[in-house]
């Protein structure tokens, strides 16, 4: 055992401090109560007061009912099909713009700032998110609503973070179910973003109107990683952060987006599309771009392209939800869970071919509904 005279708090130049007595702990928690006190805070309501709510404009309803959405339990997900069905003539009076952008090219700041410009003319925005990554990456706009304070603590404005997993199509199909509700209480404007760096963005640009692609300039080869296919949907490119030093960067990457843009051809709805420079930080350029887009709005709806975009997207959210519960239906089946494992197992061991053993799980599944 070590000498006392080693201890530090043996030393002469210590003998002064005293050491008080500790606080009695306090009684335990009652856990019972808590859970009571949640479960009565998530009281279901009446189908009635949740749609009288939206049609209202009642954000806290509004939220609730998008909760209902978002979830798998099969009672909340009925009960948020009649809300839809009960809103459904209400929706569709809104414009809606995707958005989507790599990280780091600025998409809160702009997203705040045309925000900012639409609450500013009388208008109302829901902001809503894309993000079937979320449960790895903790997502982009959990970030973005504490990102953007002034647009958040708008009360024209409307920001609704993803559900936290999932498929991108139960993602999807669940933020379009969203659109509707929010329309509905009367927001005329919708943002769906997307953190642009997956599939998602073809997602996005099925339930909008109109596609915005944020690109940054000063990167290198301005046109060297971007998909063919996200610039063929896009229906304005936008140059984020034109300022200061990078205002000449940002008037040479415009000349080569519009340069490749013509090298693809027409789109279906008669509109060219378009690349501007911004600076959402300074709020440069953001009216021009809103600009562009109620020019693209006037010219489709007129030609009656807008229309039958949005009729063709219902079409498509109606096969795409077929497949999804087809297939949800097939792999929860109790019975065919162990057959899926037989039948992967022969695959495994060379017995059988994936596409046959893919050919005998269905007939087998036919047979049994």
């Amino acid at each position: 055992m070590a000498d006392k005279k080693h201890h530090i708090e043996n030393s002469s130049e210590y003998k002064g401090l005293k050491v008080n007595e500790g606080v009695e702990h306090p009684e335990q928690v009652d856990t019972h109560s808590i859970a009571r006190f949640l479960k009565k805070k998530r009281k279901l309501l009446p189908v009635e007061e949740y749609v009288e709510g939206i049609l209202n404009g009642n954000i806290t309803l509004l939220s609730k009912a998008v909760t209902l959405i978002e979830s798998s339990k099969p009672g909340h997900q009925q009960i948020a099909q009649e809300i839809i069905v009960r809103c459904l003539p209400y929706s569709g009076k809104s414009i809606r713009i995707g958005i989507t952008g790599v990280p780091g090219v600025g998409k809160s700041t702009f997203i705040e700032a045309l925000g900012k410009q639409i609450t500013g003319d009388g208008g109302k925005l829901a902001v809503l998110a894309i993000d079937p990554s979320s449960e790895r990456s903790k997502g982009s706009i959990l970030g973005d609503k504490t990102r953007m304070e002034e647009l958040a603590g708008d009360k024209n404005a409307y920001i609704r973070p993803s559900p936290s997993a999932g498929s991108l199509g139960g993602v999807a199909r669940k933020t379009r179910e969203t659109i509707i509700l929010c329309e509905a209480a009367g927001f005329d404007h919708i943002f769906i973003e997307t953190v642009g760096v997956g599939q998602s963005e073809t997602a996005v640009h099925s339930m909008s109107d109109f596609f915005l692609l944020l690109m940054l300039a000063g990167a290198g080869d301005e046109l060297q990683g971007i998909k063919r296919g996200i610039m063929e949907m896009a229906d304005l490119i936008a140059i984020n952060k034109a300022d200061g030093n990078n205002a000449e960067k940002a008037k040479m990457a415009q000349r080569q987006y519009q340069n490749a843009l013509h090298l693809f051809p027409p789109k279906e709805s008669g509109w060219e599309p378009r690349v501007s420079t911004c600076s959402a930080l300074a709020k440069n350029g953001i009216s021009e771009i809103w600009e562009v887009i109620a020019e693209y709005r006037k010219a489709t709806v007129k030609n009656g392209y807008f229309i039958k975009k949005r009729n063709s997207q219902a079409s498509f959210w109606m096969h795409e939800t077929i497949q999804e519960q087809m297939k949800r239906a097939f792999y929860q089946h109790p019975e065919m869970k162990e057959k899926i494992k037989d039948f992967e197992q022969k695959v495994l061991n060379s017995e059988m071919s994936s596409f046959l053993a893919a050919g005998k799980l269905l007939e087998i599944y036919s047979g049994l509904k």
